[in-house]
């Protein structure tokens, strides 16, 4: 039996994933197997022994304390793609937001509710409510990972021109968009060009604050910046310095902050890029299915700290080690094995900077011995049976 622990409401259209003869699930559970996490904050939080995984609902994984993880030989997994379609609706109802200052027009008609002629001054007042249409505009779009893939295809098909920046775009990803939409890997190339710019990359010390006054110069005076990734891609300061001075037209963000709320040309949203029930059932289902094949078969997929290792069972048993990528590891492990006297019957190893994963078939069950003998090694952080 597995203990999965949740932190947060999880769908339960995910949780029906795991079967209840082979899995005990709640927030009340002790000593969990793995955790499934949606926005808990668990940098503070003591993770016990028994811990082997973690699955983020979601794509960000900024709440989990993922240097620790790896340390301990806990798997973090999370689920990209998952909630793509809800975040590219957003970034296509963001794009009309910051184009035809709806909300202000909104707000305004709050105004004249007790108005003797209301429908004399929507005519007189409307005016002040005017924007761009978004067709024929160009939008840049920079990152394009599953959400931004998404952005660039149904913006094309709003008649937009679409240019696209990601320098780590694989040719199959490539592969996935229009035609139309055109690729720069050149930000200082791409951003004089941009009418709005729309952000999908993960937050990094590279990415960190990418939306700043050195490259809102480049913009034009009219950009209207598009920011539901991550809050610290923008420097607030430079933003509200830009909107102030004439130098953007429109900030739209999905994190707001005390420094951006209420400022003239920012449209701030609480955090509303997965809010949709469609896209909770979808990072639930695959977070949960993540977790039932790390745990029953050992194979890692969508890790963000350990490298993807998937395999078919063969044999009596399976033996996984998480252990540092160093020099002769796995000949050290497959001698290990092989001097108790355990046929290996398929052996699979992949690394991922400094960390290393391994999956041994073996012919036969695997005494208590064998697993000391493994841990005994030195760089071996972590070590299972699965049978």
């Amino acid at each position: 039996m597995f203990n999965i622990k949740t932190l947060n409401k999880i769908s339960s259209v995910g949780l029906a994933e795991f079967d209840k003869s082979k899995y005990a699930y709640g927030d009340d559970i002790a000593n969990p197997d793995a955790i499934m996490v949606r926005s808990a904050a668990m940098h503070d939080m003591e993770m016990p022994k028994s811990l082997l995984a973690i699955a983020r609902a979601g794509a960000g994984v900024n709440n989990i304390p993922i240097d620790r993880c790896t340390q301990d030989g806990i798997v973090v997994f999370n689920t990209p793609g998952a909630n793509a379609n809800a975040v590219k609706e957003l970034v296509i109802c963001a794009l009309l937001l910051s184009s035809r200052k709806i909300t202000k027009a909104i707000e305004w008609c709050k105004t004249i509710k007790n108005d003797e002629n209301v429908g004399k001054s929507v005519e007189k007042g409307k005016s002040a409510f005017s924007g761009p249409e978004i067709k024929g505009k160009t939008l840049a779009v920079i990152g394009l990972g599953a959400i931004g893939r998404l952005v660039a295809n149904a913006a094309v098909d709003l008649g937009m021109k679409v240019v696209g920046y990601d320098p780590f775009l694989s040719p199959a990803a490539a592969e996935t968009l229009k035609k139309d939409v055109q690729i720069i890997n050149s930000l200082d190339e791409i951003f004089p060009k941009a009418d709005y710019v729309t952000v999908h990359v993960p937050l990094t010390p590279e990415t960190k604050e990418m939306i700043c006054a050195e490259n809102i110069a480049k913009m034009k005076d009219t950009v209207r910046i598009i920011n539901l990734a991550r809050g610290d891609l923008a420097n607030s300061a430079d933003v509200v310095s830009a909107l102030e001075d004439g130098r953007m037209a429109a900030y739209v963000t999905d994190f707001p902050s005390a420094d951006l709320i209420g400022v003239d040309g920012v449209i701030a949203m609480p955090h509303l890029g997965a809010s949709t029930p469609e896209s909770e059932e979808n990072c639930a289902t695959m977070g949960a299915a993540e977790l039932i094949d790390f745990l029953e078969n050992g194979n890692i997929i969508n890790s963000v700290n350990m490298p993807a290792v998937s395999s078919p069972k063969c044999g009596a048993a399976r033996i996984t080690v998480i252990q540092k990528n160093q020099p002769n590891m796995i000949a050290t492990i497959s001698d290990t094995i092989s001097k108790d006297g355990i046929n290996i019957a398929n052996f699979v190893n992949k690394n991922r900077g400094e960390i290393a994963y391994s999956i041994l078939d073996v012919d036969s069950d695997v005494p208590g011995v064998v697993l000391g003998d493994i841990e005994k090694i030195a760089g071996v952080v972590r070590v299972r049976v699965i049978k």
